[in-house]
């Protein structure tokens, strides 16, 4: 196996990726180069010293400043002032060891104010123009012959200048650089919303094929189930007409297969009811008439199964816009529920009752009441505590609420039954 060749320069590069270790990065170039660029630049007898080894320790200097600000890079605003700092006093050191005005180290103010202006921004810039001119006017005054305020005006305009022009420059490209990356994170969570929606959308797409072909299904079955229960009921009716003692047993059979046919035929018809879900029809109506007629409709069968009904009407209840068979299921199906909970007899009372611009219509039972575990659940489609149950009956009802522009709630303590409440707005909103 052939290993892939070394790129040394790629370590450098991972290296200066932030913008610290780039600026400490070049300003040692500048600095260290600009010192020994000018080391090349003959000084008189008593103003000569080792260039050579002051390159040296400088260049030593910035590679620490450069390590420090890799390894601590939280501090690196504290380590560049102190390194400008001690920039400023090295460049004067050098101005009044080399004579003064007569010393070429002066333009090392060039390039340390600009590179430290686009670092820090513009009034810093101008700052550190302000404290060149006074460094230059002192190394001139300690080293004779000293300069005059014209030479330090013209010092510091020409330092200053560009330093400003690339201070602005380089404000402009962190604002632009800073935009760009807030609209790169607008993009990025954009994106992100966009493919949840495509997600959720096929997701959608799969259960309405799914929902299509139920459908059609349901409609298929239920032309067998209707033949089914048919021939149940002839084979019922020839075996109940023979009298032989092995006919009894037929008769339990067929009676079984009677029952499981009539679950399915109800199941199927309230899966149709609620795919098919009609749109309302409001008109004026009265909620206590139609609660009124809706117990006299269940009380005998309320009766057979040992159960009390009693309804409850408010008479400041007014007249209001509603779909009465709509509401009537509603109610139905919470009344349906009620028988279901109370197996061992008990009592349900629907009553009705204004509250400001709101009726409600509440159905309560005696029964064991709901947990929280299944309460949590209670209006899911499809679930269901019971042995036959579809699960859509409380989900039809909270539609229907919903469509007249009001809610279903519940409540519940253990032992003591559950209320279901119907809350319906006597005005209707448009956009319900």
């Amino acid at each position: 196996m052939t290993s892939l060749p070394r790129r040394p320069w790629s370590a450098v590069v991972r290296l200066l990726e932030r913008d610290e270790r780039v600026f400490a990065f070049l300003l040692a170039v500048v600095m260290v180069g600009g010192l020994a660029t000018l080391g090349l630049a003959p000084l008189r007898p008593r103003y000569q010293f080792d260039i050579f080894s002051l390159v040296l320790w400088f260049a030593a200097y910035k590679a620490c400043i450069l390590m420090w600000v890799t390894v601590n890079p939280r501090a690196t605003s504290l380590v560049f002032s102190g390194a400008l700092a001690v920039d400023l006093l090295i460049v004067f050191s050098l101005l009044y060891l080399t004579g003064g005005g007569e010393s070429l180290y002066y333009v090392l103010f060039f390039p340390l104010v600009a590179i430290n202006a686009y670092y820090f921004g513009r009034a810093v810039g101008l700052l550190i123009t302000f404290v060149a001119g006074l460094l230059f006017w002192a190394a001139c005054w300690l080293a004779p012959p000293p300069a005059t305020w014209t030479a330090v005006v013209i010092l510091m305009g020409l330092v200053g200048l560009p330093a400003f022009a690339l201070a602005h420059v380089a404000e402009r490209e962190r604002r632009g650089r800073t935009e760009v990356e807030r609209v790169n994170a607008e993009l990025t969570g954009t994106l992100t919303r966009l493919e949840a929606a495509q997600q959720e959308l096929v997701v959608a797409e799969r259960m309405a094929t799914v929902g299509r072909l139920s459908l059609k299904m349901a409609h298929e079955v239920r032309n067998p189930i209707a033949a089914i229960g048919l021939n149940a009921e002839i084979l019922g009716d020839i075996v109940s007409e023979r009298p032989d003692p092995e006919m009894v047993e037929a008769k339990s059979l067929v009676g079984a297969i009677r029952d499981q046919v009539g679950a399915l035929d109800a199941i199927t018809e309230e899966y149709l009811a609620f795919a098919r879900f009609p749109r309302p029809q409001f008109e004026e109506d009265s909620v206590n008439d139609m609660v009124s007629a809706l117990i006299d409709f269940v009380r005998p069968l309320a009766s057979r199964q040992g159960i009390t009904l009693h309804a409850e009407t408010d008479p400041s209840v007014p007249s209001m816009a509603i779909d009465r068979s709509l509401m009537r299921q509603a109610v139905l199906n919470l009344v349906k529920n009620g028988f279901e909970a109370l197996s061992q007899g008990g009592s349900i009372t629907v009553t009705t009752r204004r509250v400001e611009d709101n009726v409600e219509i509440a159905v309560s039972d005696t029964g064991p009441g709901i947990n929280e575990e299944v309460g949590s659940r209670l209006f899911e489609q499809f679930f269901t505590t019971k042995p036959q149950g579809t699960g859509l009956g409380l989900s039809i009802t909270r539609q229907i609420a919903e469509q007249h522009g009001g809610q279903i709630q519940w409540s519940s303590r253990p032992g003591a039954g559950a209320t279901f409440t119907i809350t319906l707005p006597i005005k209707r909103p448009e956009h319900a």
